[in-house]
């Protein structure tokens, strides 16, 4: 591992104020304000409408869609939307596109019942899913070319500040969310839930409104390198025809991205990254799936939960992300990963005291603060460590695999979080521990390949 020069704290700092940094922490809020919906306002929508921890807990695969964008990420890498990418640019079009279908689907939000209708609500779910999962492959991809190939310290703060923006459209959006809810709530409207997702959809608007003022690069030189990856492949199948030109386009496509990482990094390392990749947050995945329940079923009300663990989690998230991202700078990426496991897990013991006493606001607030400390830690660093594996030429697709990779461990397992609360009888405190051990495989997997692994810091 290339080892950073060191620096002052100002001197590192000021790298935040690049005018590219404030295009990236937007990008990072339309990514995250999705997850609000999906996440713990469709969770709590659920619970309040009667439905068990259990339903709540599988409702949650439909976040499993993310662990499986990389199957349509070469396709974004590559097709124009008609219209859209001409006015406002390729990657730009695409995000507007899934914005639109997010915006329509809470419009039917709005006009259905969890008891009523509870497959048409998870269906319009998965909707939103599916369009959060594409927009994320364009976001990511547009935010990694903000920055130049070569600019290592420049990445890491990108990083940081894509997790700041994730984390405040998340948060945020959640605190709106949940405020909303409660406030209509106890105005007696039956539907609050239903009005909430029209007042969410005017978040959208707005993102979209400053999407308008993030440029997009060059994409010519991509092209050409993807044009060479399709000559090398055609000139291997013989006569032209239009089954040749068709292999080659979806062997371009695919194939190139694939190839390339593995060229890369070699077989076993590029598998050891993957394997990595998939384990690393799945405990905190299932904390986080159950935690608004959590909340709820030891006593603490909506305003709470949008006090603690919403308004003052964002800030504490921001703080620390920030700094984090100078940990990443000045230590390097590997460090850092190790450091945040070692955080993440330490830090869901909190929640296991919390489970194990009674109602206590100041315990809430310890707990939620270290919590999101550790996230935040954990995420800028990974971000980083996957950003800096991507080739530019398949800038999209291979962080769409790598980040796909890394949401297949965080969803599909933690689906079964719920089932996993109501086999230990609804023991938080065993459920807390058991989600601070599941960090060490992916840990031990990161050691065995901590000096051969391909990162460029600088």
């Amino acid at each position: 591992m290339i080892e950073f020069k060191k620096q002052s704290f100002s001197e590192m700092f000021s790298i935040y104020f690049d005018k590219r940094m404030l295009k990236i922490l937007l990008l990072g809020a339309i990514s995250g304000f999705p997850w609000v919906l999906i996440g713990s306002s469709l969770s709590l929508w659920l619970k309040e409408d009667g439905l068990s921890r259990s339903t709540i807990g599988w409702a949650g695969l439909i976040f499993g869609v993310y662990a499986f964008n990389y199957l349509w990420a070469p396709l974004i890498d590559r097709i124009q939307i008609p219209l859209l990418t001409k006015k406002i640019g390729h990657r730009r079009g695409w995000i507007v596109l899934m914005q639109i279908i997010i915006l329509f689907s809470l419009v039917l939000w709005s006009i259905t019942s969890p008891s009523e209708n509870l497959v048409l609500v998870i269906s319009i779910g998965l909707v939103i899913a599916i369009a959060s999962a594409t927009q994320d492959i364009t976001v990511d991809a547009l935010r990694i070319e903000q920055i130049g190939e070569n600019e290592g310290k420049s990445m890491a703060a990108g990083a940081a500040m894509a997790v700041v923006g994730w984390w405040s459209g998340y948060k945020l959006g959640g605190v709106l969310s949940l405020f909303s809810a409660e406030f209509l709530q106890t105005k007696g409207i039956e539907n609050y839930w239903q009005i909430t997702f029209l007042i969410l959809s005017i978040l959208i608007i707005l993102m979209n409104i400053g999407l308008m003022f993030i440029d997009e690069p060059n994409v010519s030189d991509r092209q050409d390198k993807q044009k060479e990856t399709d000559k090398f492949i055609s000139d291997r199948l013989g006569k032209e025809n239009l089954f040749k030109q068709l292999i080659t386009w979806i062997g371009g496509t695919i194939g190139g991205p694939i190839i390339s990482f593995f060229k890369k990094n070699g077989f076993s390392i590029a598998v050891g990254i993957l394997g990595f990749v998939f384990l690393f947050k799945v405990g905190e995945a299932f904390l986080g799936r159950m935690s608004i329940i959590f909340y709820k079923e030891i006593g603490f009300s909506k305003t709470d939960i949008a006090i603690y663990s919403k308004t003052l989690g964002w800030i504490t998230t921001v703080i620390f992300t920030l700094l984090g991202g100078l940990f990443v700078i000045r230590s390097g990426v590997l460090k850092a990963m190790f450091l945040a496991g070692i955080i993440m897990a330490s830090t869901n013991f909190l929640f296991s005291a919390l489970a194990w006493s009674e109602k206590s606001e100041i315990l809430f607030a310890v707990a939620v603060i270290f919590d999101d400390i550790a996230a935040a830690f954990a995420t800028v660093a990974f971000v980083a460590f996957i950003s800096l594996l991507v080739d530019r030429t398949y800038t999209a697709t291979q962080y769409a695999l790598l980040a796909s990779i890394g949401t297949a461990g965080r969803t599909t397992l933690a689906s079964s979080s719920g089932a996993l609360v109501d086999w230990l009888n609804g023991d938080w405190g065993i459920f807390f521990i058991l989600t601070a051990l599941m960090v060490i495989p992916s840990l031990i997997i990161l050691w065995t390949m901590r000096n051969k692994l391909n990162l460029n810091e600088k």
